[in-house]
């Protein structure tokens, strides 16, 4: 059911969301061609930059404000179709006063078309709105929530398709816009963005930014809070709680030669300042790859810098990714596999070639496992996620396969013409989208047939289409991995935790040991390692998840009160879910993650919530 257009100018209209079994399809208000996963119809009118004037009331949870959008227009067209969830639309004006608009019937996960008929000339379309409290994208943390305790914070998570829960914009990739906003916050407060950002408080509580290069909607990123800044050099720089901004800056010391190292490999960066944000402990993701300004999870400060891993994948996103973007979230492997290898590139150059192949043993670890909890459809590179959330494509997949697809490439051509191809690449498609098939034929026409390598020999339809991993894998190394091996083994065969050879591992080689021991593990064997090594006790968030993960397979209770701690304390999704997902296998098992989950589902992110929900069947 479609409501009948009316004047804007009395209209209080809220988007009601209903549960959604089906896919958005064209409708008579969209273009046939309507981008994947949104109702807008950037080929009729596009988005080219937007003005956002919001006061960020923290009592009402809410953005209250307004959103200016300059528009292209093709010849003849008379409306633009934008993407909104669950947002209050208060009123639509142009130049001429205001503008009539039409809200579509709202779909759970894609939200409504938002059509606003055009009067011809039209250049500026201006909404006054407000979020909602629950918008998805959007967390509200209380002070409790905080490193500092003392006030609060939002945060914004925009991808895939939640922009449009707090902006009404084309929430698509294939439309990139600039951007400039005002936001007015609490005086005690800070606001920064994905854009330049101050790096001071200032008196007024009126921050304003501009974001010059073109972005997609859904690098849109937002945080307010009690934040310090600390430089690392001339164009980086950390922001955090000030109780948490110099361990933050100490962890992160190698940013700048991470970006060096980059420039090298692929060419100069592009985005003016490169800055990271370490969020409070519910940021759903290990990092989110925001243009100028990375949100990263404080899961990340181990205090010995071992997981910068994470931060030298965000840096490649601003060549792969953010440079230049899948087309649909169908091609998110054009994304992440690609930002997976440049991250292993940086690693390798800066760290070493046997910590690089660590990693490459680790992610292909982490692939294998998700294999195993996959449907054979969604294992390839090109996933179809008509009618569904995009992030049910954002598995191991996209990340691991796709990045060992390149470096099957690699072994093919040899490192100097890849470094080549990527390096035009990303030269040649700056600031423009990207398909699966356009990039397959471009390394047919450009590396395949100039090197006499046959897409047979490379099995690149079993990599792209079909499941699992084809015969021609490539199979990482790591010297350091075979002495933790026979370490492991050792163990399996009994000799004590106490005299196993584990000094001076990296976090890499511990987690591989966890990997690697003996299936099963007894109790006693179980207590044998966590008094030698304390593992219930560490500080390190990687390795405490696989142990937690050992712990719930093995029933080893004495790291159950750790296990809901962990759960409680942090919302970083690649933990949460394969913990609940292993708990939810027994009864007794499904009781207990029910029991944490009720006590902390309140302080995870929607990201988090979603995923959770759907392994506890919560609610049903």
């Amino acid at each position: 059911m479609r409501l009948s257009s009316i004047a804007a100018a009395t209209l209080l209209l809220t988007i009601a969301c209903q549960p959604m079994n089906t896919p958005p399809q064209p409708t008579p208000m969209q273009q046939p061609s309507v981008p994947p996963h949104s109702w807008s119809n950037p080929e009729e009118a596009r988005v080219e930059h937007l003005t956002l004037d919001l006061s960020v009331d923290f009592p009402a949870k809410q953005l209250v404000g307004a959103a200016t959008l300059r528009i292209a227009m093709a010849p003849g067209a008379r409306k633009l179709v934008l993407d909104a969830r669950d947002l209050t639309i208060e009123r639509v004006f142009g130049a001429s006063g205001d503008l009539q608009y039409r809200m579509g019937t709202a779909q759970s996960t894609f939200g409504a078309p938002f059509e606003i008929s055009l009067p011809a000339g039209t250049k500026n379309v201006t909404i006054q709105y407000r979020t909602s409290p629950g918008a998805a994208a959007l967390q509200w943390l209380e002070p409790a929530q905080t490193a500092g305790k003392r006030w609060p914070f939002l945060l914004s998570q925009s991808q895939s398709i939640l922009a449009r829960t707090w902006v009404p914009i084309q929430d698509t990739p294939t439309v990139r816009f600039t951007y400039d906003a005002t936001i007015r916050v609490p005086k005690d407060l800070v606001a920064i963005m994905s854009a330049e950002n101050p790096t001071e408080r200032n008196a007024t509580g009126v921050y304003r930014f501009r974001m010059l290069q073109a972005i997609p909607s859904y690098l849109l990123a937002i945080a307010v809070g009690d934040i310090a800044f600390r430089p690392l050099d001339a164009r980086s720089g950390v922001y955090a709680e000030p109780s948490v901004v110099e361990s933050a800056a100490r962890e992160f010391v190698d940013i700048p030669r991470m970006m060096t190292a980059a420039e090298q490999l692929y060419g100069p960066y592009r985005w003016g300042r490169y800055d990271v944000l370490v969020l409070p402990p519910s940021f759903p993701f290990g990092g989110m790859e925001n243009p100028r300004l990375t949100f990263l999870t404080p899961t990340l400060i181990a205090g010995d810098r071992s997981l910068v891993s994470v931060v030298a994948h965000e840096l490649a996103h601003s060549w792969s990714g953010n440079l230049v973007t899948n087309a649909t979230w169908n091609d998110f492997w054009l994304n992440e596999g690609f930002t997976t290898y440049l991250e292993r590139r940086i690693s390798e150059q800066l760290y070493g070639r046997d910590h690089a192949e660590m990693l490459w043993t680790l992610g292909g670890k982490e692939l294998r496992d998700e294999f195993d909890l996959l449907p054979p459809a969604d294992e390839g590179l090109k996933v179809d996620l008509a009618g569904r959330d995009p992030d049910e494509g954002s598995t191991q997949v996209p990340y691991e396969k796709g990045s060992l697809f390149l470096r099957l490439i690699e072994e093919k051509v040899g490192r100097e013409k890849l470094d080549a191809f990527l390096r035009r690449y990303f030269d040649e498609f700056a600031f423009k989208t990207m398909t699966t098939d356009k990039f397959i034929e471009l390394l047919r026409t450009r590396l395949l047939v100039p090197n006499n390598i046959s897409e047979a020999d490379l099995q690149i339809d079993a990599w792209v289409n079909k499941p699992g991993l084809p015969s021609n894998v490539p199979m990482p190394r790591s010297q350091a991995f075979a002495l933790v091996e026979a370490q492991s083994a050792a163990f399996g065969r009994g000799t004590a935790a106490s005299s196993l050879a584990t000094s001076n591992w990296s976090t890499q080689q511990w987690l591989h040991f966890l990997h690697s021991l003996p299936k099963p593990l007894t109790t006693a064997q179980m207590a044998d390692l966590d008094r030698q090594f304390r593992f219930t006790q560490t500080g390190n968030s990687e390795i405490l998840e696989v142990w937690l993960e050992h712990a719930i397979d093995y029933g080893y209770e004495p790291a159950y009160g750790a296990l809901e701690d962990f759960l409680v304390r942090q919302g970083r999704r690649k933990y949460l879910k394969p913990l609940y997902t292993k708990m939810a296998a027994t009864p007794a098992g499904l009781e207990r993650a029910k029991r944490i989950y009720a006590k902390a589902r309140a302080g995870y992110h929607s990201v988090s919530t979603q995923t959770i929900d759907g392994i506890l069947k919560w609610g049903n």
